[in-house]
This record gives C-alpha cells, structure tokens and sequence, in this order.
C-alpha cells in the first residue's frame, strides 16, 4: 500500500478578534521579543497596528521588519535574516498576505540554518536540519493559506523566476486567523485572493497526489468559496463571509500543502516573476482555462466540484455535462467578482509567451498535474487565455 504522509500545524485559533489570544500564546510559550514581518501598506493602513496594539498592552517588545515586496525576494529575506539578527527577537509574528509569511519562513528557515544563507538553494525540497525560528502566523488575506502549509515562494530576480519552496521545517508554530484584519481588503484583493484560494482547493482536489483525507479538506473548502466569496467581495463588512472565506481558504490549505498543486500554479509563477502579477490574479485568469484542459484525466471528480459549487442536478449528469458543469460554475464565480479574463489584459506580452511556457514547465508544480503535459501544450494555454 502506499505510505501517506500529513503534516499541519500545531496550535490555531479562528474567529473575529482572535487575535488577542497572541499574547497569552507568546507567554505561554516562554518568547521574549517578536520580529514583526510585514509590509508598509499593511502599516500605513493600520492592520498591522491592530496586532501590535495586542503586544503593547501585554508589553511584549517588538520590532518591526516591513520591507516586504508583494512578491518577496531573496534579498527581502537576506536583509530579514539580518534585522533578526539585530533585533535579539527569539520569534516571529508575520501579518499579512502570502508575502509577509512567506518572506517570514524564510528568515526563520535561514536564521536556524545559516547553510541555507544565499536563499536560492532552499528551492525545492531543501534538506534542512533545524526548525524555523518559531513562527506566529497571522493572515490578513483569504486565499494563501500560508500560515498552515509547508509551503513558501521567493522570487529569484537575478534568474527571473519564482522559486517554490517546500520544508515541513517552516511550518509556523501558531496560526490566528482573525477575519477582522481582512474587512480592509478592497474589492480586488479580496476577489483574487479568493480565487486563489479556490485554485488550491480544485488543484489539492484533482493533483496526482490526492487522497481521501485531502480530499474531505478540499471539497469542504471549495463549497465554503462559492457560498462566501460574492458576498465578501461585495459587502466587505459581511463578517460572517469574512469569517467564512478565511476558514475556506485555511482548509484548502491542510490539503495542498501535503499533496502539491497542478500547472495553473506553473503558470502563475512566472507571471508573477515577470511582470509581478499578483498571484491571486494570475491564478483566477488561468484557472478556467486549465480545468478545461485538465478535465479528461480528472475522472468523475468535477461532478464533485460542481456539486459542491452548488449546481444542481448534478448526479444525474454524464460525466462530459459534469465537467463542463464544473469549468462554468468557476467562470460564472469568476466574472461575478470581476477578475480578468485574458492575459492580454494584465500586461502580459505575447512575445514573452514562449519564455513563459519553458519556465512553467520547469515549476516545481508541473509533476503533480493530472494530466502530464509538455512546453507545447502550456505555451498553447497561454495562448488561449492570451486574447
């Protein structure tokens, strides 16, 4: 029989003003001082401030590390390592999206293993030895999941690519998933990033990696988006679809992070490392396209992603008229929230197609696909969703 493996993390806490419960974590664990990881936005709009305002009262000290990209770099870690270091903090508390966690795995992952140091050869499965620096987790957006995988991604500029990085290491010690911190999302943030959480949760689903465990997250996670994402993006101060999309996109998460993801994510990576195109975006636009192409090696499973986006008469479908329900379900969720829909659109330039096309081929990601495909098909993808 094969041998599964399941890792999550230790410790979370859900629900609005979850939060305060940082604090008596912190003590409770013996942590003296925090690095805070986040990104100037985050601190120029107060939501990072909402969390720092639990350390002052509990007087833990802090220092604050912002200089975060929204597609974090090699050096944004170096230089995170190195304001760890002087700071004396023997923790971390990262608040935002996917980048601040991500670039906070990466210092913790660096500091405890200075080996790992030029950051480029933790790409991959990197064979660490020691645990991060221990992490708290605390997102303030619906759709990475970061806080709860093993997963991080760090653009390699000097290489112009995305590198993704997998190490059961890095997962953070304690996640607080407080949808108060994501009522500030404007519309767009929290449309992509919603989509991007339904990516990981059809991906999890349908990669070559999936198992029954995985798949109870997923498919749990997929009908929480389509009951809860229109209205988070439509009545940002629903807090009961806040509430819903941040425990959405937290289940998808316990699934991919342990069976991988498919080419969409492939194919978002160097739109991200070329253009720096949000991650969210650049998966919602592909996702559509590639569920298209994917479908004949997915089995029955899309009658099972169109149920659970809530189309009806769905067990009485052959399998084709179930698949075909699933891709329109996705489409009509996806104009619905007002992402694009061609990569002509974001910037993307035709004649930088084919460059696209070899790098997603080489992602990290293209093996768990559930359908193999070669540089031919995905530079033919990107051609579709070009115009």
């Amino acid at each position: 029989m094969t041998v599964r493996r399941i890792v999550l993390n230790e410790t979370s806490y859900f629900g609005p003003g979850c939060r305060k419960v940082i604090a008596e974590e912190a003590t409770r664990r013996g942590f003296k001082k925090a690095l805070v990881v986040t990104d100037k936005d985050l601190v120029k709009f107060n939501v990072a401030g909402m969390v720092l305002e639990v350390l002052d009262q509990a007087k833990i000290p802090y220092e604050v590390y912002d200089n975060v990209k929204a597609n974090p770099t090699v050096a944004n870690v170096q230089k995170g390592v190195e304001a760890f270091k002087a700071s004396g903090a023997d923790f971390l508390i990262a608040i935002g999206g996917g980048s601040p966690i991500d670039t906070a795995k990466g210092i913790g992952i660096v500091a405890n293993n200075p080996e790992f140091s030029d950051v480029k050869s933790l790409e991959g499965v990197a064979p660490t030895k020691n645990r991060s620096v221990p992490i708290i987790a605390v997102p303030t957006t619906a759709g990475t999941a970061a806080e709860v995988t093993i997963n991080y991604v760090i653009t390699d500029e000097e290489n112009v690519k995305k590198m993704v990085c997998v190490d059961v290491n890095d997962i953070p010690v304690l996640s607080v998933v407080d949808a108060e911190l994501m009522a500030t999302m404007p519309k767009g943030l929290t449309a992509a990033t919603g989509m991007d959480a339904l990516t990981h949760a059809i991906e999890g689903f349908i990669t070559k990696g999936a198992w029954a465990m995985t798949d109870m997250f997923e498919l749990k996670a997929i009908e929480l988006i389509a009951k809860h994402l229109e209205k988070a993006v439509d009545e940002p101060n629903n807090m009961e679809a806040r509430d819903g999309m941040a425990v959405a996109q937290y289940i998808a998460g316990m699934g991919f992070s342990n069976v991988g993801l498919g080419i969409v994510h492939s194919m978002a990576h160097p739109l991200g490392a070329f253009y720096d195109t949000p991650h969210g975006v650049a998966n919602a636009l592909l996702l559509p396209y590639i569920m298209e192409f994917n479908a004949p090696a997915a089995g029955e499973k899309y009658k099972e992603i169109a149920k659970a986006m809530g189309v009806k008469g769905v067990e009485s479908m052959f399998a084709e008229e179930g698949r075909n329900a699933a891709v329109e379900a996705v489409k009509k969720l996806s104009l619905a929230i007002g992402i694009p829909q061609k990569l002509s659109e974001i910037g993307v330039k035709e004649e930088d197609l084919e460059k696209l096309a070899t790098s997603a081929f080489n992602d990290v990601c293209t093996p768990g696909n559930p359908r193999d495909v070669s540089t031919e098909e995905i530079l033919a993808l990107y051609k579709k969703a070009y115009k």
